[in-house]
C-alpha cells in the first residue's frame, strides 16, 4: 500500500519545498494539497466538519505553485490535489496548468477534484450552486478536449472550445473515457457522483474513508454500467487518521493507498509527525 500525505500549507507552516524533499526522503508516496481562493467572512456555509472553520482555510497556498516548487525539488514524489475546486476556475486556463505541472514533472500529477462546500466562495466566482456539478462536468469536458492528441472541439451548456492546438499535453495516455493526469474525484457516496466518476474519473477519494465496506460495491456497480473495466477502478481514502487495524482493513478492501492526514503546523511539529507515520509505510512492515 502507498502511503502519501495532505496538509493545508499556508504563509504559517513548513514549505512546499522542505516539505517535499522530507516527504521522498522517506519514502512516503504522495503529496496532496487543497484549494481555497479566499473564505469570505461574511459567510453562512457551515463548515462541513461543524464548529468554528479553522484558520488555516483562509492561508491556504495555491496548489499548483506550491506543487510546481515541491516538483522542482523532487524525482519521484507523487503530487496532487485534494482537492481543486473546478468550478472555480476557467477551464482553458486551468487545463494548461494540469498540463504544465504534469509534464514538468514526468508525470507525477494526480488531479483530486472535487464540488465544494462554500457556497459564498463559489459565488464570488460566479458559480450557481444548484447546478455546479454539471458545471464541473462540462469543464472536465472542455479540459479533456484540450488535452487530446487532435485538436478537438467541445460545445455544452456551460462552456465549450474550438479544436485547438494545446500543448503541453498529459503524460498518461488516455483510458477509457479518461484523458489526461490521473482523475479522482472526491465527495460523499451517491449515484450522483458515483455515475460521474464512471463517466470522466480513474476513481474516487473519499473523505475521512468511512463506511467503504458499504459504498464500495455501489460504486463497483455504478463503473460497470459504465462499461468501464473492473480493474481499473481506483479508491484512495482521504485525509486519514491512521491506525494498524484502520490500514489493514483497507488492504483487505484492495486498496492500494492512502492519503493522511497532516497538520498546518510548523516544520518541526510536521517533520517529528512524519517521523511517526514512517512505521505506516510498506518498508516498515506495518502495511501490506
Amino acid at each position: 500500500m502507498r502511503i502519501a500525505v495532505t496538509i493545508f500549507l499556508t504563509d504559517e507552516t513548513i514549505t512546499p519545498t522542505r516539505l517535499a524533499r522530507e516527504l521522498e526522503e522517506r519514502g512516503f508516496a504522495g503529496l496532496y494539497l487543497p484549494e481555497h481562493t479566499h473564505i469570505p467572512v461574511e459567510r453562512t456555509t457551515p463548515y462541513p466538519a461543524g464548529g468554528d472553520l479553522p484558520r488555516e482555510y483562509g492561508r491556504t497556498l495555491d496548489p499548483f505553485v506550491a506543487l510546481g516548487q515541491a516538483a522542482a525539488v523532487t524525482e519521484n514524489l507523487g503530487l496532487g490535489t485534494g482537492i481543486t475546486l473546478v468550478a472555480q476556475h476557467d477551464p482553458i486556463g486551468l487545463a494548461k496548468q494540469i498540463a504544465t505541472l504534469d509534464h514538468l514533472s514526468g508525470g507525477r500529477f494526480t488531479l483530486g477534484l472535487g464540488y465544494g462546500w462554500n457556497v459564498e466562495e463559489a459565488a464570488d466566482h460566479g458559480v450557481e450552486w444548484r447546478t455546479r456539478r454539471e458545471l464541473v462536468r462540462d469543464r472536465m469536458a472542455v479540459m479533456r478536449a484540450l488535452w487530446s492528441a487532435r485538436p478537438t472541439a467541445y460545445q455544452g451548456p456551460y462552456a465549450s472550445v474550438r479544436a485547438s492546438d494545446a500543448h503541453p499535453k498529459p503524460v498518461q495516455r488516455p483510458r477509457g473515457p479518461v484523458v489526461g493526469p490521473r482523475t479522482l474525484i472526491g465527495g460523499a457516496a451517491g449515484p450522483k457522483l458515483f455515475a460521474h466518476i464512471g463517466e470522466y474519473a480513474d476513481g474516487w477519494l473519499p473523505i475521512g474513508g468511512r463506511g467503504l465496506s458499504e459504498s464500495l460495491p455501489v460504486l463497483r456497480a455504478a463503473w460497470a454500467d459504465a462499461g468501464r473495466d473492473p480493474s481499473a477502478l481506483q479508491v484512495v481514502p482521504y485525509a486519514v487518521q491512521p491506525s494498524p487495524g484502520k490500514l489493514a482493513y483497507y488492504a483487505d478492501l484492495g486498496i492500494e493507498e492512502v492519503v493522511l492526514q497532516l497538520p498546518p503546523a510548523g516544520e518541526k511539529e510536521v517533520l517529528g509527525l512524519l517521523d511517526d507515520c514512517a512505521r505506516y509505510l510498506p518498508a516498515a512492515g506495518v502495511v501490506a
